[in-house]
């Protein structure tokens, strides 16, 4: 079958919207958890029509979807292969790098030879080294922050190091230093995912976090397919915090955003300014402000804004571009934990160069997705994955 020759590939991923039923949930301790089918049951239904026309209720039984007859492209079902269920590792993953082993862990929260040689290094002793929600724990600590100076540090069920700081006490610029710092010293054994500040304001009572997060990941082990795809000349532009979790390889042009739909305007916008290649976006809110949260409500209504805004998504696509809607793991905000949680993920595709109705079955790897979106861009394939661009069609608007 011919494979469609793409001006750009849009791929969206929203954060932590997994769908359940990973094989190996149990290793985890994840068993039972289903992001969307728990929420959805939680709120009483979600009404995600645009979703569903691109094959979301074809895939997932979820209270309020609905299954239709003919999708207007094409939809299937991820499974992880990599060991780990955190931003980076899925990221990679769908960028064609599958972890042989998975990022450490530190749930009774940092040992002394990482947390010394960190306070070496700031001229500083520091707060918490626990894991915990990174909101519970600027209420519990804030204020001892705020009168002796210490940051914040703390971990969560993720592979991060995280620094907490009150922007009154410590200047954005030296929690950024402190991070880096971090950054050094997590290395071997301990090379954590992601290194994260996490700046805060407010008064004590009223703690919140500002937008200001920054993210300090490690670099891939391998080439990604955003680095083949700027090696071959063409562009990638990373919405979201897609360049903190590439560690910067392999972007072009970067649009940090702070907000879902901030993120929505910005792929729009590189959508219609991009001349070839890859927008490569993450939508970060359903993770960050209510699966970490245990907020199904909130978290049903940011998917319910994501679909109202799809049209404008779908109406910037030029002729011959594919949109691909995809998630990086799940964040179940019904389940006690707050954590991420291991599950597969959807993959829908859509463009007016796509047959309709293709049913993508269930990938064996989420590496699938950058095998594929390399076919489309016609460029060198990625180490792993297997695409499934000739099934895409083309149809007959190609």
């Amino acid at each position: 079958m011919t494979t469609i020759a793409a001006r750009a590939v849009i791929l969206i991923v929203l954060d932590s919207v997994g769908i359940g039923d990973a094989p190996d949930a149990a290793d985890f301790g994840d068993e039972g958890s289903a992001t969307l089918p728990n929420l959805a049951a939680a709120v009483g239904g979600v009404e995600l029509p645009n979703l569903e026309r691109l094959g979301l209720g074809n895939i997932v039984e979820a209270q309020g979807l609905v299954r239709v007859e003919e999708p207007e492209g094409a939809f299937g079902v991820m499974v992880e292969r990599s060991p780990g269920k955190d931003t980076t590792t899925g990221h990679w993953e769908l960028a064609g790098v599958v972890l042989e082993r998975p990022f450490p862990l530190y749930p009774g929260g940092f040992p002394a030879e990482v947390m010394d040689a960190f306070e070496a290094a700031i001229g500083s002793s520091t707060l918490g080294n626990v894991a915990a929600s990174g909101t519970e724990i600027i209420d519990r600590l804030g204020e001892e922050h705020m009168a002796t100076g210490r940051p914040i540090v703390y971990t969560s069920g993720d592979s991060v190091f995280q620094i907490a700081a009150h922007t009154d006490v410590i200047a954005l610029e030296r929690l950024y230093e402190m991070c880096e710092a971090a950054r050094g010293i997590l290395r071997g054994d301990h090379e954590v995912g992601r290194v994260i500040a996490r700046p805060f304001a407010g008064p004590p009572g009223g703690f919140e976090r500002t937008p200001d997060r920054h993210d300090y990941s490690v670099a891939p082990p391998h080439e990604t397919i955003l680095d083949i795809i700027s090696g071959a000349g063409a562009e990638v532009w990373g919405v979201g915090k897609i360049k903190d979790i590439f560690a910067g390889r392999g972007v072009t042009t970067s649009r940090p955003t702070r907000s879902n739909e901030a993120g929505v305007d910005a792929i729009i916008d590189a959508t219609l300014r991009i001349e070839r290649g890859l927008v490569f976006a993450n939508l970060v809110d359903f993770d960050q402000s209510y699966g970490h949260r245990n907020d199904p409500k909130g978290y049903a209504a940011a998917l319910e804004a994501f679909d109202r805004r799809l049209p404008e998504v779908l109406a910037a696509l030029g002729p011959r571009d594919v949109l691909i809607v995809t998630a990086d793991h799940g964040n179940d905000p019904t389940t006690p934990s707050t954590d991420h949680s291991r599950e597969r993920v959807p993959v829908l595709c859509a463009g007016d160069a796509l047959a309709a109705g293709v049913d993508l079955g269930v990938r064996a790897s989420f590496a699938d997705c950058g095998a594929t979106v390399a076919e489309l861009l016609e460029v060198a394939s990625p180490r792993v994955g297997t695409s499934f661009a000739a099934e895409l069609g083309p149809g007959r608007r190609a």
